[in-house]
């Protein structure tokens, strides 16, 4: 076999993922989509109207995306790389008519739908894969952690690949800055996605390149389980679940102080691979039940027409795009008139910063103590190398480079610099 034929490289990532295959002088993206070389992590089973015993139709990416937003009935998956290193990963999920899926075969086709067209775009079957991963795919839980990781080794084997090796994704960030470095440097690589804040501090170097073995130039590695889908969520809880009763009261009773009411439904609702739990008939009922527990039964209302229309996944995607344009202009007006008529509200840059403001504290942190496990000093590191979709956001990206005065800031490609480098790996690693 040719030493350049037979492999890929893929970025299965929370959010999105991405595809690169070697070349004659180096590695090139997969167009997944038309004129994208990334595609959102997402797989939309949509039923069949008219044969509701037909098996669903599997969609992908943002034709995944489209089916959703424009009501088809079916049922979509989100964030599937969450579930490795949890017990929902065995578990079964409803499609609606009468279909069912489990969790680990979703990811399983995804991947292998990821093959599928990698093969296509080569012209031959493809073995061999280097697969990115985070750090940690689950926080101080060595356990789970492994078992995440065997996890998505059974998954690519399952979907067909019988050689798989893995690499840090901020390594093979760090691989794909490497091509523009003209002299030796430490690098801190901060690669913040949808799921995963990831930190690395990496030498890298013009006399460097290519290295199959690229161990002693890693100084060190760390990071934390919250990034970009943890803003969306406590962005959507802090702004807009109050309109649906989040952290409002019962009516005043004498002789005692109002009740907060129940706040686990709310948070269900703002997490994506918990938000079709909300509609079990069971779980409806109980929601009904609880009216007497607001003093403003309005809320409730709105809360109701969220579940019983099946709104969740709608509400999430208003506070993502609210954070987005928060980022961009300063305030996001959002329109909630699929809730209530009318009903509409403004997200102020304050509201995010306030919202979000523990979990850049954290991922702030896990850059220092990524410094400290090297045994650096801050001024020694030369650069950081931001990617991943999150680093948009650019109050991150400023409370992490205050910690790092001295560095210069470089931006990746947010999307695809992982599979890039991924690929450089594959490269080396496979030939």
């Amino acid at each position: 076999m040719n030493p350049a034929s037979g492999f890929a490289a893929i970025d299965f990532g929370t959010s999105n993922s991405g595809i690169a295959l070697p070349t004659p002088d180096g590695v090139r993206l997969v167009e997944l989509e038309p004129g994208h070389p990334t595609m959102p992590t997402a797989v939309f089973y949509r039923l069949d109207e008219e044969h509701p015993a037909a098996e669903p139709t599997r969609l992908y990416g943002r034709a995944a995306m489209a089916a959703y937003v424009e009501g088809y009935d079916g049922r979509l998956m989100r964030s599937m790389k969450s579930l490795l290193g949890t017990s929902l990963l065995e578990q079964t999920t409803d499609l609606g008519g009468g279909h069912s899926v489990r969790y680990v075969d979703v990811v399983v086709g995804y991947l292998r739908h990821l093959k599928r067209a990698a093969e296509a775009s080569a012209g031959a079957p493809l073995s061999r894969v280097v697969l990115g991963r985070p750090v940690f795919f689950v926080d101080d839980d060595p356990e789970r952690d492994a078992l995440a990781a065997a996890a998505l080794e059974a998954a690519a084997r399952a979907a067909g690949f019988a050689e798989i090796a893995f690499q840090y994704e901020p390594i093979a960030a760090a691989l794909d800055h490497e091509r523009h470095v003209a002299a030796e440097e430490l690098v801190l690589v901060a690669d913040i996605g949808g799921g995963t804040s990831d930190f690395s501090i990496v030498r890298v170097g013009p006399e460097r390149r290519g290295r199959a073995d690229r161990r002693d130039d890693i100084l060190a590695n760390h990071g934390v389980h919250v990034a970009g889908t943890d803003f969306d969520r406590r962005i959507e809880l802090d702004t807009l679940m109050p309109l649906l009763g989040y952290r409002s009261f019962g009516p005043a009773e004498a002789g005692r102080a109002p009740r907060e009411v129940p706040s686990r439904i709310y948070f269900d609702l703002a997490t994506w691979h918990l938000i079709n739990t909300v509609y079990n008939p069971a779980r409806v009922a109980e929601l009904r039940r609880l009216k007497s527990w607001y003093a403003d039964t309005l809320l409730h209302t709105r809360l109701m027409t969220v579940v019983e229309h099946r709104l969740g996944h709608a509400m999430v995607a208003e506070a993502e795009r609210a954070k987005i344009e928060v980022a961009g202009a300063g305030a996001a007006e959002v329109d909630l008139s699929l809730v209530e008529s009318g009903l509409a509200t403004t997200v102020e840059s304050a509201a995010v910063a306030a919202a979000i403001e523990s979990d850049l504290e954290r991922i702030v942190e896990a850059a220092r103590e990524t410094l400290r496990r090297a045994g650096v000093a801050a001024e020694s590191v030369g650069t950081l190398y931001f990617t991943g979709g999150s680093t948009g956001l650019n109050a991150l990206v400023e409370r992490i480079a205050a910690a790092f005065p001295a560095a210069r800031r470089v931006r990746g490609d947010r999307f695809a610099s992982v599979a890039q480098g991924l690929g450089l790996h594959a490269r080396a690693f496979f030939s």
